[in-house]
């Protein structure tokens, strides 16, 4: 599928701020499945994809939770809902049936558990593209150049931490892609 469409979707409809993050996001992405052998294009669409309903109203959003049949808990929470609406978007305007790509806009926010290469490097660039700047953020993006599972369970304990501390609430699929990480990781330890 030509980017075309979408760029001139995120050039027409979001802010310059939103714009930047969107494509520094895809060009960290790209940098990621560079490193890690994964493919380009679907890594590009899913990266220009993931945050392009990032910026709708709340009362847009609450139509788009109850149109494509979303969980309740989505209301309201445009943080968790818009990696949600975007994925249904692409798959229903967009004709994107693919479901590595549509994984990857929908759980780049929270993770999940079994999560593919694609998925992880979606999560990770998010959290790493240049225009990021928190404390550890620096770690991470290290981390992200010597393994996507170190660095997505690095990012995800650092979540569930933050998220906690701020009495939020905290996506059950967070808690079980970090569990499923610290799982798999254990487990190769004892194979070898």
């Amino acid at each position: 599928m030509k980017t075309d469409c979408i760029n001139d979707y995120i050039e027409h409809n979001l802010s310059e701020k939103r714009k930047l993050h969107i494509y520094a996001v895809r060009d960290t992405a790209l940098k990621l499945a560079d490193l890690y052998g994964v493919d380009s294009e679907k890594t590009e669409l899913a990266a220009l994809f993931h945050d392009m309903f990032r910026e709708i109203s709340e009362t847009q959003m609450n139509e788009y939770i109850r149109q494509f049949k979303l969980d309740d808990k989505y209301l309201n929470n445009k943080n968790l809902a818009h990696s949600k609406i975007a994925a249904a978007i692409m798959e229903r305007e967009y004709g994107i049936t693919d479901h590595d790509i549509l994984n990857a806009v929908s759980y780049h926010t929270t993770g999940r558990a079994k999560m593919s290469p694609l998925e992880k490097i979606i999560y990770l660039a998010d959290a790493i593209e240049p225009n990021r700047q928190y404390q550890g953020v620096e770690e991470l993006r290290k981390a992200a150049l010597i393994s996507l599972d170190g660095a997505c369970m690095l990012s995800l304990s650092r979540t569930i931490d933050y998220v906690k501390s701020q009495d939020l609430f905290l996506d059950e699929d967070t808690i079980k892609a970090r569990d499923y990480l610290k799982q798999s990781n254990n487990k190769e330890i004892l194979d070898e």
